[in-house]
C-alpha cells in the first residue's frame, strides 16, 4: 500500500524497506545552506504580522550523531573503496559542517542503493553548495559507469545582484542508474518559437521545413552525380539512391528553387508529424512555484509538480514503485499518485506528515494509503512527548487540522497552533490552540484565558496528554460562550480535550474552519483522463 513513513529516513530504510523493491527514488534533501527555513502561514484576521513555524533547519554540524555515522562506515560492511574515500574527505575536511553533511547522506545513498531495483533510477536533487561532493560519493556509491546525466534546473530568472558574483538561478539534478538496465522513456517538449518559425507553409498549406538531402562523403561516391540539374558540393553525396530520390520528387516531398531544380536541403519535415524536441539536460521550461503560484502551499523550498512528473515519465512505468525520503510537502508522492504509480513517503517532522495527508486527500479524496509512525494510542503518543515536545505539539495541533505556530522571537507565547473562521458579516477570527504534554494546573486554563484577552481571539482550545481536573473544567466553563456574529450559534470559550479524546473519536465543538489551511485543488489521476475521453468511430 502507499505509504507515508514519520521517522529518520535512515532507520525506516532498514527497517522496512526491502532489497531492490524500489523502481524511482527521487531526493530533495537539505543542501547544508546553514539557513533555517520557516513555513508561513497568513494571519487571515490581519492581527499578526506573519505566524511562522521552523519547518526544518538546514544546518549541519559534527556532533555524535555523525560521528556514529562515520565510525559506523568506517567498521561495518561498507566497501573499502567507500571508507577509503570518507577517510580521504575527513583528512582535508576534518570535523565541518560539510563532513558532517557528507557523512550523514553516504549511509543514506548506500541504502537506497540497495533497496533499487535493477531497472531502478535514482535522481538527487541539490545545488552547488556541496553537488560536486555528493556527485563523487554517488560515483562511489553506485559506479562511475552509471551516472547518467546532471541535469541543471533553471528555477527563477535573475535578481537581486549578490555582491562579487553571478546570481544563481538553477538547481542540480544528479541522476543515477542502479544498472545499464535501468528503465528509460525518451521525453519529448514544445519546440521554440526559433525552432516553430523555420517551419513555412508548401503548396498545400502544410508546416513544413527543409532536411538536407546529402551526407558527409569524403571519399569518392557512386552517389556524388549530378541529378535534375543538382550536384551535392565537395565533400558530401547523395544521401539517397537516384531511384529514390525520384521517388520523393514524384510524391511532392522535395522543396524546389525558384528555377524548378531540387533544394539540396529541401526534403518536407512536416511539423505535424513531429513528436517535439527531445529533453535535453538543461531544464528551463519549468518554474518555480513562486509566492502567488496557485499550486504554492506555503512549505519552503516547495518543487513544482511538472518538475517530478518528468523526472517520474522518464525513469518509470505505471505500477512502479516511487519514493521519497525526504518527502517535505510531498509534491513527488502526489505526483506519483497522478501518474499511477506506487509511492512510499518519509519525513522526520510531523509538520510534513500532516501537510502531506492533507494533500494528497485534497488532491485526491479516493486515494488510499497508510502512515506509519503516527501515535496510535496513548502510550505512543506520551512516547512522542518524551522524544520531542516540539514534534509533539505539531502533531497534536494537526489533530484538528490546524495551523501551527512558533513566535519568531522563539519564546513560550501560550500559542501552539491556530484555527481560522468567519463570520456571517465576513470577518476571521483566530482560535487559539495550546498543547500540555505534561502537568497542567488550573492556572494554566486562566493563564490560556488571558492570552485569549491579550490576542482578542473569541476562543481556544487546550489539548493535553493528561486529563483535566474538575478545577479546571470548572475554570473553563466559567468562561462561557461566544456567541458568533449574526449568527444564533454560540461555542464554548475555551474547551480542553485529551488526547484519548481525539483517539475516542471526540471532536471540540467549532464553527467551520476547513479554510485554516490552504486546500490544495483537486487533480485527476492520468488514467481517468484516458477513461474519460470520448471514443473516437463511426456513429451507429
Amino acid at each position: 500500500m502507499n505509504t507515508l513513513y514519520y521517522g529518520d529516513n535512515l532507520e525506516i530504510l532498514r527497517k522496512y524497506v526491502k532489497d531492490e523493491s524500489v523502481d524511482l527514488i527521487y531526493l530533495d534533501p537539505p543542501f547544508n545552506s546553514q539557513r533555517a527555513y520557516n513555513i508561513i502561514f497568513p494571519d487571515k484576521t490581519g492581527k499578526l504580522s506573519r505566524a511562522q513555524i521552523q519547518a526544518f533547519e538546514d544546518t549541519w554540524f559534527w556532533g555524535e550523531e555523525s560521528q556514529q555515522a562515520f565510525d559506523d562506515i568506517m567498521r561495518g560492511s561498507y566497501s573499502l573503496e567507500l571508507k577509503d574515500m570518507m577517510k580521504a574527505f575527513r583528512e582535508f575536511m576534518g570535523t565541518s559542517n560539510l563532513m558532517a553533511y557528507l557523512t550523514m547522506m553516504a549511509v543514506r545513498l548506500v541504502e537506497m542503493h540497495r533497496v533499487l531495483k535493477m531497472t531502478g533510477s535514482l535522481y538527487l536533487h541539490c545545488d552547488p553548495t556541496a553537488s560536486h561532493y555528493l556527485k563523487v560519493l554517488l560515483d562511489q556509491v553506485f559506479g562511475i559507469t552509471n551516472f547518467r546525466n546532471e541535469i541543471i534546473w533553471q528555477r527563477t530568472n535573475a535578481h537581486n545582484n549578490p555582491a562579487k558574483r553571478f546570481c544563481r538561478v538553477n538547481d542540480n539534478i544528479l541522476f543515477y542508474s542502479r544498472t545499464a538496465k535501468a528503465t528509460w522513456k525518451t521525453l519529448k517538449t514544445d519546440y521554440s518559437p526559433e525552432q516553430l518559425s523555420r517551419y513555412k507553409p508548401d503548396e498545400n498549406g502544410r508546416l513544413c521545413t527543409g532536411q538536407d538531402l546529402t551526407i558527409t562523403h569524403k571519399a569518392e561516391s557512386k552517389n556524388r552525380f549530378e541529378w535534375r540539374g543538382a550536384i551535392p558540393p565537395v565533400g558530401r553525396a547523395w544521401g539517397y539512391s537516384r531511384e529514390r530520390l525520384e521517388e520523393l520528387w514524384a510524391e511532392g516531398k522535395i522543396l524546389k528553387k525558384l528555377d524548378g531544380t531540387p533544394r539540396l536541403d529541401g526534403l518536407k519535415v512536416y511539423l505535424d508529424e513531429k513528436e517535439g524536441k527531445a529533453v535535453g539536460t538543461i531544464w528551463h521550461d519549468i518554474g518555480r512555484v513562486g509566492n502567488t503560484s496557485g499550486e504554492r502551499l506555503g512549505y519552503p523550498t516547495q518543487k513544482p509538480v511538472t518538475l517530478l512528473e518528468r523526472i517520474i515519465q522518464a525513469s518509470s512505468n505505471e505500477g512502479d514503485v516511487v519514493m521519497d525520503p525526504f518527502c517535505g510537502c510531498g509534491t513527488a508522492v502526489v505526483a506519483a499518485e497522478k501518474l499511477g504509480r506506487k509511492w512510499i513517503g518519509i519525513d522526520i517532522t510531523h509538520l510534513a506528515i500532516s501537510l502531506i495527508k492533507k494533500r494528497i486527500t485534497d488532491h485526491f479524496p479516493d486515494a488510499k494509503f497508510q502512515v506509519v509512525g503516527e501515535p496510535r494510542s496513548l502510550d505512543d503518543a506520551q512516547a512522542l512527548f518524551k522524544q520531542s515536545a516540539f514534534q509533539f505539539e505539531s502533531w497534536a495541533v494537526s489533530l484538528i487540522g490546524g495551523q501551527p505556530y512558533k513566535s519568531s522571537g522563539g519564546g513560550d507565547t501560550g500559542m501552539d497552533g491556530f484555527l481560522y473562521f468567519q463570520d456571517f458579516q465576513g470577518n476571521y477570527h483566530r482560535i487559539i490552540i495550546e498543547v500540555k504534554g505534561g502537568g497542567y494546573q488550573p492556572k494554566d486554563v486562566r493563564s490560556l484565558a488571558h492570552v485569549l484577552q491579550r490576542e482578542g481571539s473569541p476562543m481556544g482550545i487546550l489539548i493535553a496528554l493528561e486529563p483535566p481536573t474538575r478545577g479546571m473544567l470548572s475554570a473553563a466553563a466559567e468562561l462561557g460562550k461566544w456567541a458568533v456574529p449574526g449568527r444564533r450559534k454560540s461555542y464554548p470559550v475555551l474547551q480542553i480535550m485529551t488526547i484519548q479524546d481525539f483517539f475516542d473519536g471526540k471532536k471540540p465543538e467549532l464553527p467551520d474552519t476547513s479554510e485554516t489551511l490552504k486546500k490544495a485543488k483537486r487533480e485527476v489521476r492520468e488514467r481517468e483522463k484516458k477513461k474519460n475521453q470520448p471514443k473516437l468511430g463511426l456513429e451507429e
